[in-house]
């Protein structure tokens, strides 16, 4: 059966654009030329053989410089990263906005055909992140630390909710001690085979204590793993004021292993939901916080910023000034996160800078 021209054209050299809907098991990838024809589209498993198949298939219709895919940072991670080894330019492609759907309705085939179509028009510009260095690792040993943190707080809630309604005689024993004596004290109880609530409750608060300390333990080796990490790695991040091993480790999650993907200082502070957003009316003038962007950065330049409020002269003095112009406390703290932001921009990039001025 003979090609359609469109194919065969581009077979002979012809630029083509991939386009990619993720999902756990398959991708749909869909092929257009740079003139926006579709010249078709194929399902693949989520597997190395997978990756590949899909590059031969693309470029069985031509070149293959560029690719629009969905969900870079979880479904279409892997196939990002495999096809960066090939020399094939990777961009992020946001879902297509709602009103689109409801004139094209949806499909997976349809979602991979808009995706190409994305970076066709230039709407994809984002460029993902590597996923392959030490800030990936960092990304891990936090997700860790954060539900082993959570795990812990709930097994010290459900402990002392038991203690409330134990024996009377063992709760006078344990009464007053602060959470580490208690936790030590009952991980130490000596417990038999469960015969009666009593020894249900001793045997239940043995269990859960001896699970805080494990967990205790976990939290405590993945926090050496993370300082470990950024000393060998980012330490001029963790010698700027008020950056801790967390929140420089968020930050760093945010931008990924390659930084450079983001052009400018505020497209970081973008990234971060710093930037400000302009909420001016008639003859009122002004900006407003930014709500959007990565939330746990967001909280990270927010700890810093509470920090050198409290203890950095510099800051303090910024602040006073900033409140005698008729600044309130949150927009001087906005601003604030905005020069704490470029701050870390340019340790991130480790470009060789001096202290931010605040004078504006």
């Amino acid at each position: 059966m003979p090609q359609p021209a469109s194919v065969c054209s581009s077979a002979h050299g012809q630029e083509v654009i991939v386009g990619v809907d993720t999902h756990k098991d398959f991708h749909v990838a869909a092929a257009i030329t740079t003139l926006g024809v579709l010249l078709g589209s194929k399902t693949f498993p989520t597997t190395r053989a997978g990756y590949q198949a899909l590059v031969e298939w693309a470029h069985g219709f031509g070149s293959v410089r560029r690719a629009g895919v969905e969900c870079t940072g979880s479904y279409g991670a892997a196939l990002a990263r495999h096809l960066a080894t090939v020399h094939i330019e990777v961009f992020e492609v946001n879902q297509p906005d709602k009103a689109t759907r409801r004139r094209r309705g949806k499909n997976d085939t349809i979602d991979a055909e808009a995706a190409a179509r994305a970076v066709l028009a230039g709407r994809a510009q984002a460029l993902p992140k590597t996923g392959d260095g030490p800030v990936e690792m960092l990304r891990m040993f936090k997700l860790a630390k954060t539900s082993a943190t959570k795990a812990r707080s709930q097994a010290i809630n459900q402990l002392k909710s038991i203690l409330v309604a134990a024996d009377p005689q063992l709760r006078d024993q344990l009464r007053g001690l602060t959470t580490n004596k208690l936790v030590k004290h009952c991980a130490q109880l000596a417990v038999a085979p469960p015969a009666d609530g009593a020894t249900a409750a001793r045997y239940t608060l043995h269990l859960l204590a001896r699970r805080v300390e494990q967990l205790t333990r976990e939290i405590a080796d993945l926090q050496a793993q993370i300082s470990a990490l950024l000393t060998d790695h980012h330490p001029q991040l963790l010698a700027a004021y008020g950056v801790g091993p967390d929140t420089a480790a968020a930050l760093l999650i945010a931008a990924g292993d390659n930084p450079e993907r983001l052009a400018t200082e505020a497209s970081f502070a973008a990234l971060c939901g710093t930037s400000p957003i302009e909420a001016s009316s008639g003859k009122t003038q002004r900006h407003r916080l930014n709500r959007g962007g990565d939330r746990q950065a967001n909280c990270a330049l927010h700890t810093i910023a509470l920090s050198r409020m409290r203890w950095e002269q510099r800051t303090r003095d910024y602040v006073e000034r900033r409140t005698a112009e008729g600044k309130t406390r949150r927009e001087v703290i906005r601003c604030l996160k905005r020069y704490v932001a470029r701050e870390i921009y340019q340790l991130i990039n480790r470009s060789p800078g001096t202290t931010v001025p605040m004078t504006a």
